[in-house]
């Protein structure tokens, strides 16, 4: 049953990102990388990563896809413009993306996979929080810092003078 529902979210997962790629409509393209994101983060919690997964939904869903969808709504008549697909580069970008493909491929092929052990699941979130606040509080507390001074530059440069 599990196979089942991961090899859904596989198939679910390219089919977005083709039509991502492949749609002449932005409003569609992003509503394609939305399920494509969620494909992904749904991939990620098989996978036992249930942080990334977390990280993925609020970060690139929550953040990154929504200010997109703001930029194509705020944008006018933005669904009526047609994207061209013929382009120059087409035939080198096709080449590029076979050889990469066949590259990962051929090392799918020949990873002995029966050798690898299998290790038991763990809960990365606790464990993450855990290295956070212990080990690598420091980085951290700096990179909050940081952040902290690029929301205020923000907002000191958005402010209007009167």
């Amino acid at each position: 049953m599990i196979n089942i529902v991961f090899w859904f979210f596989v198939i679910l997962t390219i089919a977005a990102a083709l039509i991502v790629v492949l749609s002449k409509n932005l409003v569609y393209a992003a509503m394609a990388l939305l399920v494509t994101l969620l494909g992904v983060a749904a991939m990620y919690i098989f996978l036992w990563a249930d942080f990334l997964a977390g990280t993925q939904v609020m970060i690139y869903i929550g953040g990154i896809l929504i200010l997109l969808l703001f930029g194509i709504m705020l944008t006018h008549k933005i669904t009526s413009v047609r994207i061209s697909h013929t382009n120059v580069q087409r035939g080198v970008g096709a080449l590029i993306v076979a050889a990469i493909f066949a590259g990962l491929a051929w090392m799918v092929n020949i990873t002995p996979w029966l050798n690898i052990p299998v290790q038991e699941p763990q809960q990365t979130v606790h464990d993450i929080g855990i290295l956070l606040m212990t080990d690598f509080l420091l980085p951290f507390e700096v990179a909050s810092v940081l952040l902290l001074g690029a929301l205020i530059g923000a907002a000191v440069l958005a402010r209007k003078e009167s």
